[in-house]
């Protein structure tokens, strides 16, 4: 899959996902799942881990395992800085609701302790921002995190307040249900008065941001910034009936995600006139 030539409505609002797509806050997340992961049984979570036989792949196996055996991430996912706690926790606790629940706000606790630094995950994701808001594109952000961190977070990328292009942000503790479910993305539709469609753009680095994208009925962008091969990509989304949520396409920077928009913007004067 790469960027794909084929009848996209043009967008009216992209929406971002926003660690590891427009920021990189790695380190502050993986010292949070530190302080968690530890805690499996005094929190009453360690039973619920998904059975190794029932992961998705052979890699979400080894990290199940390797977690019952050690409590703890393999150092090798904290040196590749590829994975984020949602998709962790979705590896984890596989349909769970109430297992991940109970993460992610063990996660929060944690996190207030370690969060701060915040830096673009490219050098020019905010000129790129710049460019599509000029374009007409409404812009929007959402996540998983607390609104108390977001609201932090989000004045301080690389030392600048990036609050300024988004016309919604709305955050893990707005909603019932965090992603993978569509919540987030449909709240933010909601606060922009914009109906769900493929005029709406929903920009993420995970799988589980595809699945909530799908489930929202926009269109599905994978943002492949860590730089994933075509074989990994075959794995984690492999089109199944147990998995059969796929991106429509696929953006490996941010210029090219620019370049898409400005396709089919174009394309839409040109059917327009």
């Amino acid at each position: 899959m790469s960027i794909l030539d084929v009848p996209y409505a043009a967008p009216e609002t992209i929406i971002f996902d926003w660690h590891a797509t427009l920021v990189d806050t790695h380190d502050a997340m993986y010292l949070a799942i530190d302080d968690v992961l530890p805690k499996l049984e005094e929190l009453g979570l360690y039973e619920h881990l998904i059975d190794i036989e029932n992961s998705k792949t052979v890699d979400d196996a080894k990290l199940v395992k390797y977690v019952k055996d050690q409590r703890k991430l393999h150092p090798k996912i904290k040196e590749t800085r590829k994975i984020s706690r949602t998709d962790i926790f979705e590896i984890l606790f596989g349909a769970n609701k109430e297992a991940k629940k109970a993460a992610h706000k063990a996660f929060d606790f944690s996190y207030r302790n370690h969060f701060g630094k915040v830096t673009s995950f490219e050098p020019r994701f905010e000129h790129v921002l710049h460019d599509l808001k000029a374009m007409g594109i409404i812009l929007a952000v959402i996540t998983n995190r607390k609104r108390e961190f977001m609201e932090k977070e989000i004045t301080c990328v690389d030392g600048h307040d990036w609050s300024h292009f988004f016309s919604a942000v709305v955050c893990g503790d707005d909603v019932e249900h965090r992603k993978p479910y569509p919540d987030l993305i449909l709240k933010t539709l909601e606060e922009l008065d914009i109906k769900p469609g493929t005029h709406a753009w929903y920009v993420g680095d995970s799988t589980t941001d595809i699945i909530s994208a799908r489930e929202a009925e926009v269109t599905a962008i994978f943002y492949n910034g860590a730089g994933w091969d075509q074989d990994w990509i075959d794995k984690i989304f492999p089109g199944t009936t147990k998995h059969p949520h796929q991106p429509d396409c696929i953006v490996n920077n941010s210029l090219e995600l620019l370049g898409l928009a400005k396709k089919y913007l174009d394309s839409n004067k040109i059917i327009q006139t």
